[in-house]
């Protein structure tokens, strides 16, 4: 399953800031395995975007329990599961195996 998941800033963005590089070796240890697809900061500093792939909710869960703006606060974490129906013809099956390609 895909989940989207919407990173919403909490705190300033100086104690963000802080944690920033831990934040990023947590999400090259999970892309790296294959868990997150792609991240990025939403504009305006406001918070972030991950694209992450799990069988189940509760990895996702567990994942981000150990994300250094979970572990210190500094973010709220909106998780959304999405079982695509249609996808891109470069888009991996992989990762969206019941969509039909467009």
């Amino acid at each position: 399953m895909l989940f989207c998941i919407k990173l919403q800033y909490i705190r300033t963005v100086d104690e963000v800031q802080v944690h920033l590089d831990a934040h990023k070796t947590w999400l090259a240890k999970y892309a790296g395995i294959g868990s997150i697809l792609f991240a990025g900061p939403l504009h305006g500093e406001k918070g972030g975007f991950v694209l992450a792939y799990a069988d189940q909710r509760a990895e996702i869960e567990k994942m981000i329990a150990q994300d250094p703006f979970h572990v210190h606060g500094l973010a709220t974490f909106d998780i959304q599961c999405c079982e695509p129906t249609i996808r891109a013809t470069g888009f991996p099956a992989q990762w969206a195996a019941g969509a039909v390609r467009a």
